[in-house]
């Protein structure tokens, strides 16, 4: 698959809440992931811990109200698009989250996927 294509998938994907299929779909095994500076999973290495902090942070919603997903843009080997998410957390309350997210694509395949928010 291209980048576009790659691209194109993950929203379609993302869009339909399906995200196990991302990422038995789209990610290459050792991918890595980054989230901002003093995030709860500052850094998820291959599949496994990635597994890991999807299922911490599934763990620490309480509701979801929300989420919307932003068309891709593409460059290259990269592409960037932006997300949306409205939950209740445990023990922090209502928060809408907005997010630019930028991936890595390589031999078809996504290597890295690296996370833009605010902290509060």
């Amino acid at each position: 698959m291209t980048t576009q294509e790659i691209a194109n998938r993950l929203v379609e994907l993302c869009r339909k809440g399906e995200f196990n299929t991302v990422y038995q779909e789209l990610y290459s095994p050792d991918c890595v992931s980054i989230e901002p500076k003093g995030a709860q999973w500052e850094t998820a290495n291959g599949l496994e811990e990635m597994a890991a902090k999807g299922k911490a942070w599934n763990e620490s919603m309480e509701e979801f109200h929300g989420s919307a997903v932003g068309d891709p843009i593409v460059a290259g080997n990269h592409f960037t698009m932006t997300m949306m998410m409205d939950a209740t957390f445990k023990g922090v309350g209502r928060e809408k989250m907005d997010e630019l997210c930028v991936y890595e694509v390589k031999d078809g395949k996504i290597v890295k996927e690296q996370f833009f928010y605010s902290l509060k």
